[in-house]
Protein backbone atom coordinates (compact mmCIF):
# COMPACT_ATOMS: atom_id res chain seq x y z
CA UNK A 1 0.00 0.00 0.00
CA UNK A 2 1.59 3.42 -0.81
CA UNK A 3 0.54 6.30 0.97
CA UNK A 4 0.27 10.08 -0.69
CA UNK A 5 0.67 12.64 1.10
CA UNK A 6 0.70 16.64 1.28
CA UNK A 7 4.54 17.31 -0.16
CA UNK A 8 6.13 20.68 1.07
CA UNK A 9 6.12 22.72 -1.70
CA UNK A 10 8.53 25.43 -0.18
CA UNK A 11 9.89 26.10 3.05
CA UNK A 12 6.85 28.55 4.24
CA UNK A 13 4.03 25.55 3.22
CA UNK A 14 2.96 24.36 6.79
CA UNK A 15 -0.56 23.30 4.93
CA UNK A 16 -2.52 23.13 2.08
CA UNK A 17 -6.14 23.26 1.28
CA UNK A 18 -7.13 20.76 -1.30
CA UNK A 19 -9.12 22.14 -4.11
CA UNK A 20 -9.55 18.97 -6.67
CA UNK A 21 -8.78 15.65 -7.55
CA UNK A 22 -7.76 15.00 -10.59
CA UNK A 23 -8.25 11.12 -9.73
CA UNK A 24 -10.39 9.19 -8.50
CA UNK A 25 -10.49 5.24 -6.88
CA UNK A 26 -9.33 2.71 -9.28
CA UNK A 27 -7.31 4.95 -12.12
CA UNK A 28 -3.97 4.08 -12.67
CA UNK A 29 -0.94 6.43 -12.15
CA UNK A 30 2.40 7.21 -13.08
CA UNK A 31 5.02 8.93 -11.51
CA UNK A 32 5.24 12.46 -12.35
CA UNK A 33 0.72 12.78 -13.38
CA UNK A 34 -0.96 15.37 -11.68
CA UNK A 35 -3.40 13.86 -8.95
CA UNK A 36 -4.59 17.14 -7.11
CA UNK A 37 -4.54 20.89 -7.06
CA UNK A 38 -3.70 21.93 -3.70
CA UNK A 39 -3.90 25.67 -2.42
CA UNK A 40 -0.87 27.81 -0.98
CA UNK A 41 -0.61 31.02 0.67
CA UNK A 42 0.84 31.72 -2.66
CA UNK A 43 -1.02 30.07 -5.19
CA UNK A 44 -2.94 26.88 -6.39
CA UNK A 45 -0.78 24.38 -7.32
CA UNK A 46 -0.85 21.04 -9.55
CA UNK A 47 0.25 17.90 -7.08
CA UNK A 48 1.97 15.24 -8.95
CA UNK A 49 3.00 11.93 -7.66
CA UNK A 50 5.84 10.07 -7.66
CA UNK A 51 5.32 6.51 -7.41
CA UNK A 52 3.32 4.41 -9.99
CA UNK A 53 -0.20 2.42 -8.46
CA UNK A 54 -3.64 2.33 -9.05
CA UNK A 55 -5.58 4.85 -7.00
CA UNK A 56 -7.56 2.84 -4.09
CA UNK A 57 -8.86 5.52 -1.61
CA UNK A 58 -9.12 9.34 -1.60
CA UNK A 59 -8.72 10.24 2.25
CA UNK A 60 -8.90 14.08 1.79
CA UNK A 61 -11.95 15.79 0.21
CA UNK A 62 -11.90 18.79 -1.54
CA UNK A 63 -12.35 22.00 0.73
CA UNK A 64 -10.07 20.17 3.38
CA UNK A 65 -7.30 22.17 5.25
CA UNK A 66 -4.51 19.84 5.90
CA UNK A 67 -1.34 19.98 7.22
CA UNK A 68 2.01 18.93 5.37
CA UNK A 69 2.78 15.48 5.18
CA UNK A 70 -1.43 14.07 6.10
CA UNK A 71 -1.91 10.93 3.96
CA UNK A 72 -4.57 12.65 1.32
CA UNK A 73 -4.54 8.87 -0.26
CA UNK A 74 -4.04 5.42 -0.81
CA UNK A 75 -2.51 3.51 -3.77
CA UNK A 76 -2.36 0.13 -4.42
CA UNK A 77 1.29 -0.87 -6.10
CA UNK A 78 2.13 -3.31 -9.14
CA UNK A 79 0.85 -6.85 -8.22
CA UNK A 80 -0.56 -6.06 -5.05
CA UNK A 81 -4.77 -7.22 -4.43
CA UNK A 82 -7.31 -4.42 -3.26
CA UNK A 83 -7.38 -3.90 0.64
CA UNK A 84 -11.17 -4.44 2.38
CA UNK A 85 -12.27 -1.59 3.59
CA UNK A 86 -13.34 -2.15 7.47
CA UNK A 87 -17.13 -1.18 7.69
CA UNK A 88 -17.37 1.82 10.09
CA UNK A 89 -18.63 1.28 14.03
CA UNK A 90 -21.79 3.37 14.40
CA UNK A 91 -24.44 3.18 16.69
CA UNK A 92 -28.09 2.25 15.34
CA UNK A 93 -29.42 5.41 16.67
CA UNK A 94 -26.75 7.49 15.17
CA UNK A 95 -26.60 6.03 11.76
CA UNK A 96 -31.03 6.73 11.92
CA UNK A 97 -30.00 10.27 12.67
CA UNK A 98 -27.52 10.70 10.08
CA UNK A 99 -29.88 9.20 7.45
CA UNK A 100 -32.67 12.11 8.56
CA UNK A 101 -30.02 14.84 8.46
CA UNK A 102 -28.05 13.32 5.26
CA UNK A 103 -24.38 13.31 7.06
CA UNK A 104 -22.13 10.48 5.46
CA UNK A 105 -20.94 8.35 8.42
CA UNK A 106 -18.17 7.64 6.41
CA UNK A 107 -16.35 10.87 6.77
CA UNK A 108 -16.60 11.26 10.18
CA UNK A 109 -14.15 10.24 12.96
CA UNK A 110 -15.85 8.92 15.11
CA UNK A 111 -15.16 9.60 19.35
CA UNK A 112 -16.76 6.36 20.63
CA UNK A 113 -15.22 3.27 21.85
CA UNK A 114 -12.42 1.80 19.50
CA UNK A 115 -13.67 5.23 16.98
CA UNK A 116 -17.19 4.02 17.08
CA UNK A 117 -19.24 7.05 15.22
CA UNK A 118 -21.73 8.69 18.15
CA UNK A 119 -25.26 10.16 17.81
CA UNK A 120 -23.22 13.44 19.34
CA UNK A 121 -21.10 13.12 16.63
CA UNK A 122 -23.45 12.97 13.58
CA UNK A 123 -25.26 16.00 15.28
CA UNK A 124 -22.15 17.78 15.51
CA UNK A 125 -20.84 17.04 11.87
CA UNK A 126 -25.04 18.28 10.79
CA UNK A 127 -25.05 21.83 12.73
CA UNK A 128 -24.18 24.74 10.43
CA UNK A 129 -21.07 26.41 10.84
CA UNK A 130 -20.40 29.95 9.87
CA UNK A 131 -19.30 31.43 6.63
CA UNK A 132 -15.52 31.62 6.97
CA UNK A 133 -14.03 34.99 6.52
CA UNK A 134 -12.55 35.75 3.24
CA UNK A 135 -9.14 35.28 2.60
CA UNK A 136 -6.75 38.23 1.89
CA UNK A 137 -4.55 35.80 -0.39
CA UNK A 138 -1.88 39.08 -0.55
CA UNK A 139 -1.92 38.87 3.29
CA UNK A 140 -1.42 35.19 4.03
CA UNK A 141 1.72 35.32 1.08
CA UNK A 142 3.49 37.98 2.52
CA UNK A 143 3.15 36.13 6.16
CA UNK A 144 4.12 32.82 4.08
CA UNK A 145 7.40 35.36 3.10
CA UNK A 146 7.85 36.46 6.19
CA UNK A 147 7.96 32.86 7.80
CA UNK A 148 10.79 31.60 5.26
CA UNK A 149 12.76 34.94 5.55
CA UNK A 150 12.80 34.50 9.19
CA UNK A 151 13.88 31.23 9.79
CA UNK A 152 16.39 31.73 6.81
CA UNK A 153 18.07 34.28 8.66
CA UNK A 154 17.80 32.36 12.02
CA UNK A 155 19.43 29.61 10.51
CA UNK A 156 21.55 30.39 7.40
CA UNK A 157 24.95 32.28 8.40
CA UNK A 158 24.48 34.43 5.46
CA UNK A 159 27.88 35.82 3.75
CA UNK A 160 27.97 38.43 0.92
CA UNK A 161 29.61 39.57 -2.45
CA UNK A 162 29.03 41.27 -5.35
CA UNK A 163 31.39 41.92 -8.99
CA UNK A 164 30.73 44.19 -11.69
CA UNK A 165 30.69 42.29 -14.70
CA UNK A 166 31.21 43.97 -18.60
CA UNK A 167 28.47 42.78 -20.61
CA UNK A 168 29.90 44.98 -23.87
CA UNK A 169 30.54 41.47 -25.39
CA UNK A 170 27.14 39.78 -24.79
CA UNK A 171 25.22 42.39 -25.56
CA UNK A 172 26.65 42.95 -28.89
CA UNK A 173 26.27 38.92 -29.49
CA UNK A 174 22.51 39.31 -28.17
CA UNK A 175 21.62 42.46 -30.93
CA UNK A 176 23.06 40.00 -33.58
CA UNK A 177 21.70 36.67 -32.43
CA UNK A 178 18.05 38.39 -32.05
CA UNK A 179 18.10 39.69 -35.82
CA UNK A 180 18.62 36.46 -36.80
CA UNK A 181 15.48 35.11 -35.03
CA UNK A 182 12.00 35.69 -35.40
CA UNK A 183 9.76 38.02 -32.79
CA UNK A 184 8.52 34.89 -30.62
CA UNK A 185 12.33 33.43 -30.98
CA UNK A 186 14.45 36.65 -29.57
CA UNK A 187 16.61 36.24 -26.00
CA UNK A 188 16.12 38.53 -23.17
CA UNK A 189 19.25 39.05 -21.48
CA UNK A 190 17.46 37.45 -18.70
CA UNK A 191 18.37 34.19 -20.18
CA UNK A 192 22.24 34.48 -20.51
CA UNK A 193 22.11 35.11 -16.60
CA UNK A 194 20.49 31.89 -15.98
CA UNK A 195 22.55 29.97 -18.05
CA UNK A 196 25.79 31.24 -16.98
CA UNK A 197 24.82 30.87 -13.64
CA UNK A 198 23.41 27.73 -14.03
CA UNK A 199 26.75 26.60 -16.19
CA UNK A 200 29.21 27.96 -13.01
CA UNK A 201 27.31 25.31 -10.52
CA UNK A 202 28.38 22.61 -12.48
CA UNK A 203 31.77 24.19 -11.62
CA UNK A 204 30.91 24.98 -8.11
CA UNK A 205 28.59 21.99 -6.91
CA UNK A 206 28.50 23.46 -3.34
CA UNK A 207 26.31 26.53 -4.69
CA UNK A 208 23.80 24.33 -5.84
CA UNK A 209 21.51 21.97 -3.45
CA UNK A 210 19.91 21.88 -0.52
CA UNK A 211 21.22 22.05 3.51
CA UNK A 212 19.17 19.60 5.54
CA UNK A 213 19.60 17.54 9.01
CA UNK A 214 23.10 19.22 9.09
CA UNK A 215 24.59 18.52 6.12
CA UNK A 216 24.78 19.38 2.35
CA UNK A 217 22.90 17.08 -0.25
CA UNK A 218 23.98 18.75 -3.70
CA UNK A 219 21.61 18.83 -6.22
CA UNK A 220 20.71 16.21 -9.07
CA UNK A 221 20.44 18.95 -11.21
CA UNK A 222 20.81 22.31 -11.57
CA UNK A 223 17.15 23.44 -10.89
CA UNK A 224 17.11 27.27 -10.88
CA UNK A 225 14.25 28.91 -9.12
CA UNK A 226 13.19 32.08 -10.86
CA UNK A 227 11.93 35.08 -8.28
CA UNK A 228 8.83 36.26 -10.03
CA UNK A 229 6.75 39.21 -9.02
CA UNK A 230 3.22 38.80 -9.13
CA UNK A 231 0.67 41.33 -10.35
CA UNK A 232 -1.58 41.00 -6.70
CA UNK A 233 1.97 41.77 -4.66
CA UNK A 234 4.23 39.02 -3.34
CA UNK A 235 6.38 36.80 -5.33
CA UNK A 236 7.35 33.23 -6.16
CA UNK A 237 10.47 31.40 -7.23
CA UNK A 238 9.39 28.43 -8.39
CA UNK A 239 12.11 26.10 -10.32
CA UNK A 240 13.42 25.84 -14.31
CA UNK A 241 14.48 22.77 -14.58
CA UNK A 242 17.86 21.01 -15.72
CA UNK A 243 19.17 24.50 -16.91
CA UNK A 244 22.88 23.41 -17.13
CA UNK A 245 22.04 20.86 -19.86
CA UNK A 246 19.71 23.54 -22.08
CA UNK A 247 20.05 25.69 -24.99
CA UNK A 248 19.58 29.34 -24.15
CA UNK A 249 16.31 29.04 -26.72
CA UNK A 250 15.22 26.40 -24.29
CA UNK A 251 16.07 28.43 -21.32
CA UNK A 252 14.08 31.23 -22.67
CA UNK A 253 11.19 29.47 -23.90
CA UNK A 254 11.27 27.81 -19.96
CA UNK A 255 11.42 30.95 -18.67
CA UNK A 256 8.54 32.65 -20.84
CA UNK A 257 6.26 29.64 -20.34
CA UNK A 258 7.49 29.48 -15.94
CA UNK A 259 6.27 33.63 -16.08
CA UNK A 260 2.83 33.40 -17.71
CA UNK A 261 1.85 30.10 -15.57
CA UNK A 262 2.89 31.65 -12.15
CA UNK A 263 0.97 34.65 -12.92
CA UNK A 264 -1.86 32.47 -13.81
CA UNK A 265 -1.31 30.50 -10.88
CA UNK A 266 -0.98 27.15 -12.07
CA UNK A 267 2.52 25.49 -11.33
CA UNK A 268 3.33 22.48 -10.71
CA UNK A 269 4.72 21.03 -6.97
CA UNK A 270 8.12 19.99 -8.43
CA UNK A 271 8.74 23.67 -9.63
CA UNK A 272 7.86 24.92 -5.98
CA UNK A 273 9.82 21.84 -4.45
CA UNK A 274 12.65 21.30 -6.77
CA UNK A 275 14.99 24.83 -6.77
CA UNK A 276 18.62 24.04 -6.19
CA UNK A 277 19.55 27.57 -6.15
CA UNK A 278 17.75 31.12 -6.95
CA UNK A 279 18.25 33.59 -8.88
CA UNK A 280 16.81 37.17 -8.80
CA UNK A 281 16.85 39.91 -11.16
CA UNK A 282 15.29 43.31 -10.10
CA UNK A 283 17.24 45.31 -13.41
CA UNK A 284 13.87 46.40 -14.45
CA UNK A 285 13.57 48.29 -11.51
CA UNK A 286 16.68 50.36 -12.31
CA UNK A 287 18.28 48.82 -8.58
CA UNK A 288 21.61 48.21 -9.29
CA UNK A 289 23.18 45.98 -6.57
CA UNK A 290 20.60 42.98 -5.29
CA UNK A 291 21.59 41.00 -1.44
CA UNK A 292 18.92 38.56 -1.63
CA UNK A 293 17.97 36.24 1.43
CA UNK A 294 18.31 32.62 0.97
CA UNK A 295 15.29 30.17 0.20
CA UNK A 296 15.71 27.47 2.84
CA UNK A 297 17.04 24.94 2.45
CA UNK A 298 19.08 26.13 -0.73
CA UNK A 299 22.33 27.35 0.46
CA UNK A 300 23.12 30.35 -2.35
CA UNK A 301 21.18 33.11 -4.42
CA UNK A 302 22.58 35.17 -7.01
CA UNK A 303 21.40 38.42 -7.68
CA UNK A 304 21.62 40.83 -10.87
CA UNK A 305 20.62 43.86 -10.85
CA UNK A 306 20.47 46.57 -13.68
CA UNK A 307 22.23 46.73 -16.96
CA UNK A 308 23.71 50.69 -17.17
CA UNK A 309 26.95 51.03 -19.04
CA UNK A 310 27.36 48.08 -20.49
CA UNK A 311 27.72 46.33 -17.32
CA UNK A 312 25.76 45.13 -14.62
CA UNK A 313 26.64 44.28 -10.82
CA UNK A 314 26.25 40.65 -9.96
CA UNK A 315 26.36 39.22 -6.59
CA UNK A 316 25.78 36.26 -4.17
CA UNK A 317 23.96 35.46 -1.18
CA UNK A 318 26.01 32.17 0.31
CA UNK A 319 26.14 29.80 3.33
CA UNK A 320 28.91 29.61 5.33
CA UNK A 321 28.05 26.51 6.38
CA UNK A 322 28.59 25.13 3.06
CA UNK A 323 30.61 27.77 1.33
CA UNK A 324 33.10 30.76 2.00
CA UNK A 325 33.98 33.44 0.79
CA UNK A 326 36.81 32.16 -1.40
CA UNK A 327 34.43 30.00 -3.34
CA UNK A 328 32.17 32.38 -3.68
CA UNK A 329 34.67 34.63 -5.27
CA UNK A 330 35.79 32.26 -7.81
CA UNK A 331 32.08 31.24 -8.39
CA UNK A 332 30.93 34.84 -9.35
CA UNK A 333 34.26 34.68 -11.18
CA UNK A 334 32.90 31.81 -13.58
CA UNK A 335 29.91 33.59 -13.84
CA UNK A 336 31.06 36.55 -15.42
CA UNK A 337 33.61 34.51 -17.24
CA UNK A 338 30.99 32.92 -19.23
CA UNK A 339 29.23 36.08 -19.78
CA UNK A 340 32.08 36.97 -21.62
CA UNK A 341 31.39 34.00 -24.02
CA UNK A 342 27.67 33.99 -24.89
CA UNK A 343 27.71 32.26 -28.24
CA UNK A 344 29.56 28.83 -25.65
CA UNK A 345 26.14 29.40 -23.54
Amino acid sequence: MIEFKLPSLGADMEEGKLLEWKVKPGDTVKRGDVVAVVDTSKAAVDVEIWQDGVVQELVTQPGETIPVGTVMARLLSAGEGPVKAERKKISPAARKRAAELGVDVEKLAGTGPEGAVTLEDVEKQAKPTAAAPAVDRAAEMRKAIAAAMSRSKREIPHYYLSETVPLGRALAWLEAENARRALPERLLMAALFLKATAAACTEFPEMNGHYREGAFHPGAGVHVGVAISLRQGGLVAPALHDVQDKSLSEVMKGLTDLVKRARAGSLRSSEMSDPSITVTNLGEGGVETVFGVIYPPQVALVGFGAVKQNAVVASLSGDHRVSDGHRGALFLGAIARRLQEPEKL
